[in-house]
């Protein structure tokens, strides 16, 4: 019998259930999205079982409500096949007038919108649903709480296990819940295999334009090579023609990344906007990033080995793997994930902000004294420009590290957290 691991997904989907009619849990394939809207589903709808699928796209055009009839919360699963469902939920939410009645599941946006003319306000909440984080994979001790630096930034304390080789495997594994209790080898396949998926079908299946496999390949080793850089459209494509023979036009690199997007590959990180003592510019272009560091790997087919003999790639893809954790954790807290950059070319990695106000700086290195005094360093610097007149103080400053026995706190007052020891 398969054992379910519990998600923080889970909580918040029962949250979001007590709040609203119905709601949209979005996300790339494979991420759990099914298993865990079963957990608290009453009855369930498959759109995608290949028996029943085209009597249900049928069904959904002559009478959506027999689809709906059900248990509650209904799951309806791969929702976005019969797009037309949205409006019959809708309309099902404010003639019951009851909460919780709906769960849609999808790893995509619908092809067309043509079929939906209610945007959902009021009715639905949404939810997105990303791979798993360390900590719900079992890799991490979760004995440093993020919520506990935001509400009680006492000293911290935590052990971590995991070393230089760990970090290479579960980089490239990635965070999919059929890879975790797998062998190493054959987890380590499922990345690649996903990766096929997208190149070959999912990324022209996402809205019915035909698109070349093999651009798609370049398009995302490209992708692969800038994660964590604010890298304009016109970079990958000057990165395309200078590692492949045929080059590809703006508008073409822009229609594959948007289809990306849609199916929840690509995730890019926005700029955060502070309040600073002075009057520097502050860059405002996106932070490009793949949803889970193994699409990268696999993209530019590294292996374990591969990254522990490239430490600059390795460090850079371990960046990704936190990002996602630091999503995963931050969707918890009702908070969000940014990066910051300004014109002398000072960074943040990753800034945390909840709804509050409140929010804390983070740098991710791999490892090293000399990393974590570089980046304690920068945010240091990063504080001394913020105007604390006019915005909160940060909750915490956190250096987030791969390798490294223990969590603690420096002379400085910051944090040195391994990834392996945090947790929501």
């Amino acid at each position: 019998m398969k054992i379910y691991r519990k998600r923080i997904t889970d909580k918040l989907l029962e949250q979001k259930l007590e709040a609203k009619g119905a709601v949209l849990v979005e996300g790339p394939k494979w991420c759990g999205k099914t298993t865990t809207a079963e957990q608290v589903a009453g009855s369930v709808l498959y759109m995608a079982n290949p028996e029943e699928t085209e009597q249900n796209i049928s069904m959904a055009e002559i009478n959506p409500k027999r689809l709906l009839a059900g248990e509650t919360p209904r799951l309806l699963d791969e929702w976005q096949l019969a797009p037309k469902l949205w409006d019959a939920v809708r309309y099902e939410v404010d003639h019951r007038d009851e909460l919780g009645q709906f769960i849609l599941t999808g790893s995509a946006v619908p092809a067309s919108q043509e079929n939906i003319h209610h945007t959902g306000t009021g009715r639905f909440a949404w939810l997105l649903m990303r791979p798993m984080s360390l900590y719900e994979s079992g890799e991490s001790s979760g004995e440093v709480s993020l919520k506990e630096l935001f509400t009680n930034p006492t000293m911290v304390d935590g052990e971590n296990k995991l070393e230089l080789g760990d970090l290479a495997f579960l980089v490239c594994r990635g965070g999919w819940p059929k890879a975790v209790d797998m062998k190493p080898e054959a987890a380590l396949e499922q990345a690649f295999d996903y990766y096929d998926a997208v190149v070959r079908s999912d990324i022209s299946r996402v809205d019915g334009i035909s698109r070349d496999m093999e651009r798609a390949k370049r398009l995302m080793r490209s992708y692969a090579r800038h994660q964590g850089g604010q890298v304009a459209t016109t970079v990958i494509c000057a990165d395309i023609a200078a590692n492949d023979t045929d080059a590809m036009s703006e508008a073409t690199v822009y229609s594959y990344i948007n289809a990306l997007k849609k199916i929840f590959v690509i995730e890019d990180m926005q700029a955060w906007n502070p309040n600073l003592r002075s009057k520097t510019a502050i860059r405002a272009s996106d932070t490009r990033y793949f949803i889970d560091s193994s699409i990268a790997t696999a993209a530019q087919g590294l292996g374990p080995d591969d990254l522990i003999a490239d430490l600059k790639t390795f460090g850079l893809l371990f960046e990704t793997m936190c990002v996602r954790d630091l999503r995963v954790y931050a969707e918890a807290l009702k908070g969000s994930v940014y990066h910051y950059r300004d014109k002398t070319g000072l960074e943040c990695d990753a800034v945390i902000h909840l709804r509050n106000g409140a929010y804390g700086l983070i740098e991710i290195k791999l490892g090293g004294d000399k990393l974590i005094e570089e980046g304690a360093e920068n945010l240091k610097k990063l504080l001394a420009r913020l105007d604390t007149d006019k915005m909160k103080e940060p909750s915490f400053l956190m250096i987030l590290v791969g390798t490294g026995k223990y969590a603690y706190q420096r002379k400085d007052g910051v944090y040195v957290v391994p990834v392996g020891c945090l947790k929501d």
